[in-house]
């Protein structure tokens, strides 16, 4: 059986780094060990461990604490780059949920300046 894609995945595709981002956005109220970062989006342990530098080096994710000899991470919500995330998820998410239910969808589009 196949798995069902998140709406994200849906659109961004099923990249390594989407695939982790998608995961923190499902989940962004907790903190995670990176081998459960790595189960449960599905990316390979040294895939996680190529990529998750980037992510802290930019403030997406962040150490919350460590339990033992592991680290634990979650989404960092004050990073202006992960609102802006959270936001496009949401309006993802609804913009699918509007055409399932058969809903006419226009896209509104703001441009802060």
């Amino acid at each position: 059986m196949a798995e069902e894609k998140s709406t994200f995945v849906e659109v961004f595709g099923g990249s390594p780094l989407i695939r982790v981002l998608d995961f923190f956005l499902t989940f962004r109220d907790f903190d995670y060990p990176m081998i459960e970062i790595s189960k449960n989006s599905g990316v390979a342990w040294s895939t996680l461990h190529q990529i998750f530098p980037k992510l802290i080096r930019q403030g997406m994710v962040r150490e919350t604490r460590e339990i033992g000899r592991a680290k634990l991470f979650m989404l960092n919500k004050e990073s202006p780059i992960v609102q802006q995330l959270i936001e496009m998820d949401n309006r993802i998410m609804k913009y699918f949920a509007d055409v399932d239910a058969g809903e006419t969808v226009a896209i509104k589009i703001s441009k802060k300046k």
